[in-house]
């Protein structure tokens, strides 16, 4: 209450200083002093009769101030006391809104305040204006927006709502589709609790005006250009929307229910999800005959996780379908209130919202706020006062609205819509509801919340409540409701009859087509080892002058023109280090006609300062990406993340899902701050194909390697990635050389389909002199999976040592040193899918060698030992040994000369 004291207790020259100023110069005071002012001077000899002098301010004028004070509270605080509560009593807050909190009385309520201004009534009864202000911010709407830095935004809700009092009015025939599509809801849960008894469906009783509320999204979206939605939900109320608002068809739902099955190729792997976790996309025609796209996102159960991943698959559509305008599309995130309230992902994403390499010109949140976490009380599962104050770190505006008053749902689902199309920012709906039943349906909730659930078994559902205020109202016949249930619950039997004729169900959103059309899924019996990778070399070195020549009208920090000197020596050398084999492997994909988005923490720079992706001048703040001068160079984006693993990872594998075209890459910091964003990786990246039978090509990049770096900068944990691989689901790499890199990176786009690439990227060998490639290996090889040895004579060797990553210039270095002719050293340059044939190969022509053994430097239960270890077991390229280090549970020493003895242990052991 401190920003409303100060009227209450305004003194008279306080008062008549701003009132002489605003007759200079109305701009110079405060909008809502304005409009006050303009009150009086609307009132005949309005001066006089309020008595502004400096000498005195009359009880009136006090008065006056006390009911724009009033007019102020309840904008500010009025939602405290909003009846949005269905089932039970709201707790209580202090002050409250009493006249007595303002200064006021009953005795004023006949009085006539030119305060009345503000409210655009003009001069009127206070009795009056309290009921409009009361009527707008205290019913079954609450609004939170006055907390918003921007007085335009604050004026347009305030207009928007007073003028209409948060008050639909509503045509009957709109009436009436509410009324048709809350039937939908609340029969089809019931129909499908009394046919499929005891299987989990995670109903939406309770929370049905969420169906009217997505019904009318569409619409007034389409009205506002909106031409297509992406949707993100977890699992209460999925069956509902996928069926109700998204239009699978009900014969399809009831077949899931008993268990059939999806007719496969049996060369394709796919395990499936339960029924609640799938996805779907489909077109819809709004009432005016608009066709809008909608698609829903597959997601675990992992509550939020879908999140980031919804925002990077409407990013994708904005720039690839929409030519960057994000008003044709908008993200819709359905949360619950435990879970918006208690997941940091939530945060992350907020964050992300007004970011210019994420934003996605606002989302709609809508929360369906059961009051309660499985059988968590709302009063345990947060801190602050609503589960939606996550929304003031963006100062998105919140309507707190009574599940049961569908036509406030539809109304304040409306305003957020025009709200996001005209200010691009999020905006959330905080829809009170209960659940009718326990967390799922056959949990008895009674055991913890005894008393809410005595209250909520005497409740009327959404429909009916609904239903008797329009035959109250006379909008509808009092058999009008008992004659669309009746005649829907038919059309659902008669699906239900139909699915039981089903045999094998057809897939009803297939993978392969839109954005993806042209592409396949891998089946196992493709060769994931060859593609034609190789670029010419007129072409590659042309691109390579591009990318290496700045522009002599700008002036840039003097290393960076020294750097890029030197990369302009490259060419001339013939020996390109690890940043041009990167940055060429972009420069040709872009002049092919990709899209190339980089993002992560400092990837602009690269954390060891090796790309040099984007410069900035050193007499301003201007941005030059040296990418940019190629062709097609207006399609590479690279950003700067936000400090998040979690929800950048989650959005880039969203934007791969949707642009297959787009060679889409995330890169961590250091290589284990992946394990932050570990159920992206687990939920979806190394699983979303056998689950969902959804393909995606994003690259992680994990900086890897033993430096003496200390546990948290040295293991990007391998042997956890490896331990996810089966069924050809994803690439594993570790390159050592810039060419092999160049390839790799390309023949995520070359072939005709895509797989999640995670490639360990070394640090200290971004600087290795020995760590360069000539123009012959980028123009006239692809990629290889295994690298021999060159330097040794097949006969004369005795023992074959295979590795992968930065560790073999460390045995190299020994080999040299040591002339030794008799051990190999092989590179293991693609760990998953296992490159047999190669290795096969290799154990062939070193068939006088009786050791082949496997060297890492990570410790023995880590790194690709025991991956390798199993799955060569009893083969005929199994490995005879290991040399690693120790077993350990942290990943690496923290003192450097340990580390070193380590080091120099492994390779020493080697060539024993």
């Amino acid at each position: 209450m401190d920003n409303l004291t100060y009227l209450s207790n305004a003194d008279s020259s306080y008062v008549d200083g701003l009132y002489q100023s605003y007759k200079q110069d109305p701009a110079s005071v405060d909008f809502g002093w304005q409009k006050f002012f303009e009150g009086f001077d609307f009132g005949q000899n309005a001066g006089e009769s309020l008595g502004l002098t400096s000498e005195a301010t009359p009880e009136h004028a006090i008065k006056e101030i006390n009911v724009l004070n009033m007019i102020h509270g309840y904008r500010d605080r009025g939602h405290l006391f909003t009846q949005t509560n269905p089932v039970r009593e709201r707790r209580k807050y202090y002050p409250g809104k009493e006249l007595e909190t303002f200064g006021l009385s009953e005795a004023d309520m006949e009085t006539i305040f030119n305060a009345g201004v503000e409210v655009g009534i003009g001069p009127a009864k206070l009795k009056d204006i309290r009921q409009l202000i009361e009527d707008t911010y205290c019913r079954t709407i609450g609004a939170e927006f006055k907390y918003i830095r921007n007085p335009e935004k604050i004026k347009w809700l305030q207009d928007r709502m007073e003028s209409a009092r948060n008050t639909p009015k509503f045509a009957i025939d709109t009436k009436k589709r509410i009324l048709k599509k809350l039937n939908q809801a609340v029969v089809f849960e019931s129909f499908l609790g009394t046919k499929f008894l005891g299987q989990k469906r995670f109903s939406l009783e309770g929370a049905e005006s969420l169906i009217p509320a997505l019904d009318s999204v569409i619409e007034k979206g389409s009205d506002l250009g909106i031409q297509e939605f992406v949707i993100g939900m977890a699992h209460r109320g999925r069956l509902n929307v996928l069926t109700n608002i998204m239009g699978k068809s009900y014969k399809t739902v009831f077949s899931e229910f008993d268990g059939k099955t999806y007719a496969e190729d049996p060369e394709v792997n796919f395990g499936g999800d339960v029924k609640y976790h799938l996805g779907y996309s489909t077109d819809v025609k709004t009432e005016k005959g608009a066709n809008i796209h909608l698609s829903l996102a597959p997601n675990p159960s992992h509550l939020e996780t879908v999140n980031p991943v919804v925002e990077g698959l409407v990013r994708s559509k904005i720039d690839m379908k929409y030519e960057g305008d994000s008003s044709k599309i908008a993200p819709i995130l359905i949360h619950g209130d435990a879970a918006i309230a208690g997941q940091g992902i939530v945060y992350e994403v907020a964050q992300m919202s007004k970011l210019d390499g994420y934003k996605t010109g606002g989302t709609i949140h809508i929360v369906i706020n059961n009051q309660i976490g499985f059988t968590t009380n709302y009063k345990d599962a947060r801190s602050g006062t609503y589960c939606t104050d996550v929304a003031k770190i963006t100062s998105s505006p919140v309507f707190h609205v009574n599940g049961d008053d569908a036509e406030a749902v539809v109304y304040a689902i409306n305003l957020a819509v025009e709200y996001r199309q005209k200010y691009k920012t999020d905006v959330y709906i905080d829809l009170l509801c209960y659940r009718r039943f326990g967390h799922n349906e056959a949990d008895e909730p009674k055991f913890t919340q005894p008393l809410l659930y005595k209250a909520i078994e005497k409740h009327p559902n959404p429909k009916e409540v609904y239903a008797k205020k329009l035959v109250e109202e006379g909008s509808i016949e009092a058999d009008y409701a008992k004659a669309i249930e009746k005649e829907f619950r038919s059309e659902l039997q008669g699906k239900l009859e139909e699915s039981k004729e089903v045999v094998n169900l057809t897939e009803e959103t297939p993978m392969f087509a839109g954005a993806w059309k042209g592409l396949k899924p891998a089946k196992k019996a493709d060769n994931f080892l060859q593609a034609n990778t190789a670029v010419a070399a007129d072409t590659f070195l042309t691109l390579a002058k591009q990318i290496t020549s700045l522009p002599a009208d700008k002036k840039f920090f003097r290393k960076i023109s020294r750097l890029f000197e030197d990369r302009a020596k490259m060419i001339e050398t013939d020996k390109y280090d690890w940043a041009m084999g990167e940055l060429m492997a972009y420069a040709t994909l872009l002049n092919e006609g990709n899209r190339v988005r980089l993002s992560g923490q400092d990837v602009q720079r690269g954390t060891f300062s090796h790309r040099h992706a984007v410069l900035t001048l050193e007499d301003s703040e201007e941005k030059f990406a040296p990418l940019g001068q190629v062709n097609g160079g207006d399609k590479f984006s690279v950003y700067n993340s936000l400090l998040s693993e979690y929800g950048v990872l989650g959005f880039e594998y969203g934007y791969a899902s949707a642009n297959p075209n787009a060679l889409t890459i995330w890169e961590a910091q250091f290589g284990d701050f992946y394990n932050g964003a570990q159920i992206i990786v687990d939920q979806y990246i190394t699983s979303a194909e056998t689950k969902w039978k959804r393909s995606n090509g994003l690259v992680m990049m994990l900086p890897h390697g033993m430096e003496g770096q200390g546990p948290e900068h040295s293991s990007a944990r391998l042997e956890r990635f490896l331990e996810l691989c089966a069924d050809e689901n994803i690439i594993i790499a570790n390159c050592t050389t810039p060419a092999n890199y160049f390839h790799l990176l390309r023949r995520q786009q070359v072939r005709d389909f895509r797989k999640p690439l995670v490639v360990f990227t070394p640090k200290s060998l971004l600087r290795n002199p020995r760590v360069v490639s000539p123009l012959a290996d980028f123009t006239g090889a692809s990629f290889q999976e295994v690298i021999d040895d060159a330097t040794v004579t097949a006969a004369d060797v005795k023992r074959v040592l295979f590795c992968t990553g930065k560790v073999y210039y460390d045995l190299l270095d020994k080999q040299e040193a040591d002339n030794r002719k008799d051990v190999a050293i092989v590179r293991v340059e693609q760990l998953f899918p296992i490159p047999t044939d190669a290795l096969t190969a290799i154990r062939t022509k070193y068939a006088n060698a009786t050791e082949f053994i496997w060297v890492q430097e990570e410790n023995e239960n880590m790194g690709a030992w025991s991956f390798l270890c199993r799955k060569l077991r009893r083969t005929e390229i199994e490995f005879t040994d290991v040399i690693a280090r120790k077993e350990s549970s942290s990943t690496a020493t923290g003192y450097m000369k340990q580390h070193v003895a380590q080091q120099a242990y492994i390779v020493n052991k080697s060539f024993e």
